[in-house]
Formats: C-alpha cells, sequence, structure tokens
C-alpha cells in the first residue's frame, strides 16, 4: 500500500547531483507523523521543492551554454525547478480538497527530469 508523504520527504531527480527535501506548510491543517501532510498542489519550486544541487539537463538553457561555452563538455549549473503538479495522487484521500501524496507519485520538471519520492519522511500512515 502507498504511503502518506510528509513535510522533509526525500526526493531524486535523475539530472540533480544531489537529493532534495519537499517542504510542505500546514496549510491543509493535517499532520501525519507529526508532520504536515502533503497533496498534489505541493509542486511549487523553491517552496515546496528544494533544488537538488547542480543541474545535467542539457534541455535546460544554462547547462546547455555552459555546455556550449565548454566546447561540449557537460557543464553542470545550479538547479532551479520548474515543475508540475504531482501525479496521479491518492484519489481516496483528499487533503484540501486535493488528492492526497503518496510515495508513488511523481512530478515533471520542464527540463526533462521525473521527480521522484526516495523517503516519504514518515512510515506508519498508509493510504487506501
Amino acid at each position: 500500500m502507498p504511503i502518506q508523504v510528509v513535510n522533509g520527504a526525500t526526493l531524486m531527480c535523475p539530472f540533480g547531483v544531489a537529493p532534495s527535501t519537499l517542504v510542505v506548510t500546514p496549510e491543509n491543517r493535517v499532520l501525519s507523523g507529526n508532520q504536515p501532510a502533503a497533496n498534489i498542489m505541493d509542486f511549487v519550486p523553491m517552496k515546496n521543492i528544494m533544488p537538488f544541487g547542480m543541474c545535467t539537463s542539457l534541455a535546460n538553457p544554462t547547462v546547455a551554454s555552459a555546455t556550449a561555452t565548454a566546447l561540449g563538455v557537460l557543464t553542470p549549473m545550479p538547479c532551479i525547478p520548474v515543475t508540475t503538479p504531482w501525479k496521479p495522487g491518492a484519489a481516496t484521500v483528499l487533503l484540501g480538497y486535493m488528492p492526497a501524496l503518496d510515495n508513488t507519485c511523481t512530478c515533471q520538471c520542464t527540463w526533462g527530469g521525473v521527480i521522484t519520492v526516495t523517503n516519504p519522511g514518515q512510515m506508519t500512515e498508509m493510504i487506501p
């Protein structure tokens, strides 16, 4: 059964060089494992999804430009996520009128990365 994702969850992007942390503000007023529980709308860059260190995606214009300047040698640049809402969400549980976020959901970055949850932040609350 999927596990509810909460504030402090660990995220990973295949083009990032480091993991990131999900930040969930207590707007939904639901706690799970003593942390605010996330829904699919907790995807806002620099508010909910923090940078993944350096970005290595050539679809990212700053990486492409730096790589071209370095004569084709891949040159990572600071990650600034540009994300879409999490999918698919847990349709059986709504938080703030939106589906809850579970550990099987993914989030797409405009630069080509598919962001996944590697640690949901708590292990006791499951979503049916």
